[in-house]
């Protein structure tokens, strides 16, 4: 047990690793004891007990997700340069306004759109269904792809297809996040560490900070289970703590024109008049 303290200790003043590294160390070092203390384990190494199975585990440090800022998700639409350009473009708006997963973008199909409705079936984690709504942005951006849209015998149903395969193929996850870091660094903005997954960050964060959307609405359109998963856009944005103390009641008030000025001395002696 003793080791186990001394690396650790160890991981901090030598290695200098982060609490998620520890966090990790530690969780496969007490995995690894778990299997030597079962039954699982060949005999002669069994242990009775796992001694690390109180072992500390380090809490990762919680971070808040990157995103792009309004004026660079302007940037990196103005500036798309693709021979592609309406896939692309319209890739890069559905992520940016729907917040969608990779995955979830990936698998988009013809019946999945819904120009009337105004909206996109999604299939998020787990097969699970949620209906996505388009804004005008979308609309266009899909119609204008969909018109040169090439015919696809190897998939036929997919929204987004290669362009350069021969067989049009659906585009792979792989391929989407070439296009958006090909995107990016158009736009001057490759260096962010942005990806398609902080795209969909971007676009919760501006949902919330420019749209005053309740996180329980939020919560729908992202997919996710829990809202306690939403509200760490709630904690990107200053504009809420910013609006509530602009909003206080006292929020107007001035110093009068006799600030600075000492009290008037009270006289407390026993002679000084008192009002009966």
């Amino acid at each position: 047990m003793m080791d186990a303290y001394e690396y650790m200790n160890y991981l901090i003043d030598v290695r200098q690793n982060s609490n998620k590294t520890r966090a990790r160390k530690t969780s496969s070092l007490r995995k690894f004891y778990e299997f030597l203390s079962t039954y699982r384990s060949p005999e002669p190494y069994r242990l009775e007990t796992n001694p690390l199975e109180k072992l500390e585990h380090p809490k990762p440090e919680k971070q808040l997700p990157k995103y792009l800022e309004l004026d660079q998700s302007k940037e990196l639409l103005d500036d798309v340069k693709s021979e592609n350009y309406l896939r692309d473009y319209c890739i890069l708006t559905i992520f940016l306004n729907c917040g969608l997963r990779l995955s979830e973008l990936a698998g988009l199909d013809i019946g999945d759109y819904s120009e009337s409705a105004r909206t996109l079936r999604v299939f998020g984690k787990g097969q699970k269904e949620r209906i996505v709504y388009l804004n005008d942005a979308c609309i266009a951006s899909l119609n204008a792809y969909l018109k040169t849209r090439p015919e696809s015998k190897t998939d036929p149903d997919a929204i987004f297809l290669s362009l350069h395969r021969s067989d049009h193929r659906r585009l792979s996850t792989r391929r989407i996040q070439r296009i958006v870091e090909d995107q990016l660094k158009n736009a001057g903005l490759g260096n962010l560490g942005i990806s398609p997954h902080k795209l969909r960050h971007t676009a919760a964060t501006l949902m919330y900070e420019y749209g005053d959307v309740d996180p329980i609405v939020l919560k729908d359109v992202l997919g996710h289970v829990s809202v306690a998963t939403t509200e760490i856009y709630t904690h990107l944005s200053n504009k809420d703590r910013k609006t509530a103390v602009e909003s206080s009641p006292l929020a107007d008030m001035k110093a009068n024109g006799n600030a600075g000025k000492p009290p008037e001395k009270q006289d407390d002696s026993d002679n000084s008049p008192t009002n009966n």
